[in-house]
Formats: structure tokens, C-alpha cells, sequence
């Protein structure tokens, strides 16, 4: 199926602007992850999974009163604790987090006292049957951490090493800087509106890695199939006319997943906020990248070169056999 026939854009030609894009959105994000880092001690908000410490889920029978249940966790000497609604509304649950402890004993001890807590104080009831308690100790918080950086680095690492063998090291260059780039402005976007990075979080981001790897990759081989036979023209004109090959398959391809993540992002619930949230920002910011980082980096690689007096560099597809 091919939506856009004969479509001529010049991608190349609004280069700049798509810098200034990148540029002002992964500011905002650093910035704001500095801002972070500076107050709280973490670039982002992270769930329990890494920053270890209880989370007790509590459905009461009425509405919830937030500043009830603050007198009643505060009456029983609990400090530090951070209260929210969870979920829909019309569902009476309640979010009681604590922060990291120190040991295995003090999270089973932190339920305890907010259970007590909520019982003596508190008059809404509700059903010990349905609390929730997530805890995590802090040893293994770090843990679960180094082990999320380390999957997105390595995945990066090796899909470089593939496209370096693949096609040449600068088409690996190209398509791991753009994967950072989605990365980079997908976990600012989590900074920016104060989400919580969890382990579904990373799972949604490795996802994306990869969604964003296989499109760049599409518009890569076009590039290369078209140096393969038309060697004399200009490079940013092959460029485009790749990039204009593949819009349809672009366009397809990520208009139906990213209507898909959408409808789990409005329906899926709190408990799917957080990865339906990367997905839908991740695949809108992986196509841009595609078309708007990925493969001009190829043009201003080839520029440089020949500013230097150099031969080209990028070579065409095999002739099949």
C-alpha cells in the first residue's frame, strides 16, 4: 500500500529547523533533569523498583480524604510519607509511599505501621484483602538501577557493532546518535511532567530502541540501494528522494502502532500510565529521528569529508546476483 506517490519533499532543506527541535526539547529536558538531580538526588522521578523503600496500594469503601489519611499516618509517627490518588477516582484507592529503608525488617515493619496507622485513626473503611504492598530494599534498588543503564547501553553498543558491519561504521554512527536522541528526550519527557521511570518503563524504552533502529534502518538501505544506482547525483538530493521512497511505509507503519499505544495510554489504567506514556512519546520522537537526524548525519559526514578533500565514503548497495 502506498499512501504519498510521487511526493517530492525536501527534507534536507529544513534541517536547521529540525536542529533547533531536537536542540530546545533535549535542552528542556536536561535542564530539568539537572534541576532534579540538584534536589532530590536523582535525574528523574523513579519508582519503587530502583529507589527502593514500600509502596502500600489502599482501596477504601468511601472517597478518600488525602488530608485524613496525612493526620492519621502523621498521628502514628510515620514521617516522610507520600500520599496520592491512584488510578480512577471512582475506584477510592489511595498511593502510601515510604522512602528507601535501611533493611528487609523496616519495609515489612512500614507496612505494618501504615495498616495500623489507617486502622486506629482513619474512620473510611476498608478491606485488608485489598492492600497491595510493593516493597523493594534499597540494596536491590541500585541493583535493578545499574542493570537498566547497562541494558540500554548494550543494546545501543550492539546494534552500532551490527550496522557497522552491515552497511559502514558512520551508518552505525548515525542511527545510534538518533536512538540517544529519542532516549535522551523520551526520559526528559518523563522529567518534564514529573513521571516515575519503573521497570515497564525500560522495557518500553529497549522497545523503542529497537522500533527506532528498524526505522532508520529502512530509510538507510533506500539511501544505499539509490548510491548503488545513481552514483552522480548529488547526495542530498539522493537523500530526500530515499526518505520520500519510504514515507509511506513510515507513515503506515508508525501511524497503526502509534494509534495502538495511544488507545493503552487513554484506557490502560495507572498501573500501564507509565509505559504507554514512553511508547506514544517514543515512537512520534523515533520516526522524526529517522528522517531528521539518522539521515542528514550522513549528508554532513559526506560534506565534511569533501571539505577536507577527501573521497566519499558511502558505498552502494551489492548488484544481486
Amino acid at each position: 500500500m502506498e499512501f504519498f506517490r510521487g511526493v517530492n519533499v525536501n527534507w534536507l532543506g529544513w534541517k536547521w529547523y529540525f536542529l533547533a527541535f531536537s536542540m530546545i526539547f533535549s535542552a528542556a529536558g536536561i535542564v530539568k533533569m539537572s534541576w532534579n538531580w540538584s534536589h532530590t538526588g536523582t535525574p528523574v522521578p523513579l519508582s519503587v523498583d530502583f529507589r527502593g523503600g514500600t509502596e502500600v496500594y489502599v482501596q477504601f469503601v468511601n472517597r478518600p480524604d488525602s488530608d485524613a489519611i496525612r493526620k492519621a499516618i502523621d498521628a502514628a509517627g510515620i514521617t516522610d510519607a507520600r500520599i496520592q490518588n491512584y488510578d480512577d477516582p471512582a475506584k477510592n484507592e489511595v498511593l502510601i509511599s515510604l522512602p528507601r529503608q535501611s533493611d528487609e525488617t523496616s519495609l515489612d515493619l512500614g507496612r505494618q505501621q501504615i495498616v495500623s496507622a489507617l486502622h486506629d485513626h482513619y474512620n473510611n473503611p476498608f478491606d485488608d484483602k485489598g492492600i497491595k504492598v510493593d516493597s523493594v530494599g534499597a540494596t536491590v534498588g541500585r541493583q535493578l538501577e545499574s542493570q537498566a543503564a547497562r541494558a540500554v547501553l548494550w543494546s545501543m553498543l550492539g546494534m552500532l557493532v551490527y550496522l557497522w558491519f552491515r552497511f559502514q561504521l558512520i551508518y552505525g554512527v548515525a542511527a545510534v546518535v538518533a536512538c540517544f536522541h529519542d532516549t535522551l528526550i523520551t526520559v526528559g519527557a518523563f522529567a518534564l511532567t514529573g513521571r516515575e521511570i519503573s521497570l515497564t518503563v525500560i522495557a518500553a524504552i529497549l522497545t523503542l530502541v529497537g522500533y527506532s533502529m528498524n526505522d532508520t534502518i529502512v530509510v538507510f538501505d533506500r539511501i544505499r540501494e539509490n548510491l548503488r544506482l545513481s552514483r552522480r547525483e548529488p547526495l542530498p538530493d539522493l537523500v530526500n528522494r530515499s526518505i520520500n521512497q519510504t514515507l509511506s511505509r513510515t507513515v503506515l507503519t508508525s501511524g497503526l502502532t502509534f494509534l495502538t499505544v495511544l488507545s493503552l495510554f487513554v484506557f490502560g489504567g495507572q498501573v500501564l500510565n507509565g509505559f504507554s506514556f514512553a511508547l506514544v512519546v517514543g515512537i512520534i520522537i523515533g520516526t522524526y529521528s529517522s528522517i531528521a537526524v539518522a539521515a542528514p548525519m550522513l549528508v554532513a559526514w559526506q560534506e565534511w569529508r569533501a571539505g577536507r578533500g577527501q573521497a566519499p565514503s558511502l558505498p552502494g548497495a551489492k548488484r544481486g546476483r
